[in-house]
């Protein structure tokens, strides 16, 4: 007995090392045991540091660490370019976009240069400003608020009333994790605010999330999936995040993902 419970246990470790979130009643209809006992397991971890309880299940203890943006910025970066291109693609000259903070957005503001969409931008991005500083016919508004050195972002209430002041035609918007329950979810709850802010102050919203990224739940929540208009993705199309997408009526592209072993190269 004692077996099957360290085994049952260890299954529910690597599971969380995958998903990053579990939930006590599907684990305990999964393994066969009551609530109780998965709850048990759970305690186990949680003395280890691994994870941490939270109403109806546990996350990941990792869940609540952001990677650095130069870590973020190394990763999937051809299947970040595939999603941005693609993007960029359903834009018109002359919108008025917007742009958030992240390695995704920076990727965006890469596949924008040299398009001559004659595009207005507002974004809380300085990276995303600073490589589309010289791009021609190109308006740069940046938001203001307090700055997040590593992310070079800019977040807090400034920011948030500065999307107030705005009515934007497009918000392509970067996010950690697409979750089938859980929707669209940041490590960090001040950048989720801004994301919010921008979404109430756009018409269209294109969500952009590598395969890396479908399945996942993060920290911080921004909104459902049905808020979307648009998931550009080059994971499975079979996803539950995407079917369940489907479902709720948003329009998921799903793309090829690019060559093996052209992930990781500097772009």
């Amino acid at each position: 007995m004692v077996k099957a419970g360290n085994s049952r246990t260890q299954r529910i470790r690597e599971r969380l090392l995958a998903d990053g979130e579990i939930e006590f009643a599907r684990l305990a209809t999964e393994f066969g045991v009551s609530e109780m006992t998965v709850r048990r397991d759970i305690d186990v971890l949680e003395s280890e540091g691994l994870v941490r309880k939270v109403i109806g299940g546990a996350i990941a203890v990792n869940k609540i660490s952001e990677p650095t943006f130069e870590a973020r910025a190394g990763l999937d970066v051809a299947s970040k370019k595939h999603v941005a291109e693609y993007a960029v693609s359903q834009l018109s000259p002359h919108e008025t976009l917007v742009l958030d903070s992240g390695s995704t957005a920076l990727a965006v503001a890469q596949a924008i240069r040299g398009r001559g969409l004659g595009l207005t931008i507002v974004t809380p991005s300085l990276l995303v400003a600073t490589e589309l500083r010289s791009e021609p016919d190109t308006t740069l508004l940046l938001t203001g608020g307090l700055l997040r050195p590593g992310e070079l972002s800019l977040i807090g209430i400034e920011a948030i009333e500065s999307f107030r002041r705005y009515n934007c035609d497009t918000f392509i918007m970067g996010v950690a994790g697409v979750h089938p329950h859980r929707g669209f979810t940041d490590y960090h709850r001040d950048e989720s605010a801004v994301k919010r802010a921008a979404i109430e102050a756009s018409d269209r919203l294109i969500v952009l999330a590598d395969r890396s990224k479908v399945g996942r739940a993060q920290l911080s929540s921004i909104a459902p999936l049905a808020s979307a208009d648009m998931i550009v993705t080059d994971a499975a199309p079979d996803a539950l995040a995407l079917t369940t997408a489907t479902a709720a009526g948003v329009s998921v592209v799903t793309i090829p993902g690019p060559p093996d072993g052209s992930d990781g190269a500097a772009s």
